[in-house]
């Protein structure tokens, strides 16, 4: 009898157990995306009628079973928004290039586009340019102005004092005059790889500002659209709330008289 008593009691605790968690712990409700027919969470999904008029009215003509009333998850709600900034920026500018379309992606992506322009810069170059950049650099510094005046003044000196077979270069100093051709078109090339190397970098500069601004602007304009809405609503109810206390303040006079 004892071991039926308590095997009873632990059946009832487990089926109380049960019975609390079951009670206790309810599913959340999902609410369905009326574009991609899929079931989300409350928080993962939009109501239509929170939209701006403009992209509201876009995603209602670009998916007609859109309703008024319906909801849309943020998924599509990001690729829709993609999809009308791009055609707003085909109207403004006509066809989009290559910069404009990375700017649409990245807000369909909901990404970033600021980067270190210096660092993807170091990473593409090789061991030449390297070589190259730091040539004009010193070729094009005091140093080397001061260091190739000596040179050449200890050669010409040289050649002038010593008499000989020690004296490789005599006057005219034919051999320096080569010296300084050669110096003069080994050196050329290599500044016009600097300069070009420099051309590179600020190209890269001016694409990143450019799809930067170009997002900033998108954003802001987007921001000012998204606030009007909202004022708008805010009216509107504070509207229908003053009708409904003056539908009030005349039904309490009337109960009054």
């Amino acid at each position: 009898m004892g071991h039926r008593s308590e095997n009873s009691r632990n059946h009832g605790s487990h089926r109380l157990l049960e019975a609390g968690a079951s009670g206790g712990h309810q599913p959340e409700a999902k609410v369905t995306c009326d574009v991609c027919a899929r079931s989300f969470r409350r928080q993962d999904v939009v109501p239509v009628q929170e939209l701006r008029p403009a992209l509201a009215a876009f995603a209602q003509e670009s998916h007609p079973e859109l309703s008024e009333d319906g909801h849309i998850c943020k998924q599509d709600l990001a690729r829709l928004r993609a999809s009308f900034v791009a055609r707003l920026l085909e109207r403004e500018r006509g066809e989009l290039g290559q910069l404009e379309m990375e700017v649409v992606e990245s807000l369909a992506a909901n990404e970033t586009l600021a980067e270190d322009v210096e660092k993807s810069f170091e990473r593409e170059r090789t061991f030449g340019d390297r070589m190259a950049d730091a040539l004009a650099t010193f070729g094009g510094s005091w140093g080397f102005i001061g260091f190739f005046a000596g040179f050449l003044g200890a050669w010409i000196v040289f050649n002038l004092v010593v008499i000989g077979r020690a004296q490789f270069d005599p006057y005219p100093f034919i051999l320096l005059n080569l010296v300084l051709s050669c110096l003069a078109a080994i050196q050329a090339p290599v500044i016009m790889m600097s300069q070009k190397r420099v051309e590179v970098r600020d190209r890269m500069r001016a694409e990143n500002d450019f799809k930067v601004n170009l997002k900033a602007e998108l954003e802001i304009r987007h921001l000012h659209e998204k606030l009007d809405h909202l004022l708008g609503q805010q009216w509107d109810r504070l509207a229908q709330i003053q009708e409904i206390q003056l539908d009030l303040l005349e039904a309490m006079s009337e109960r009054r008289k």
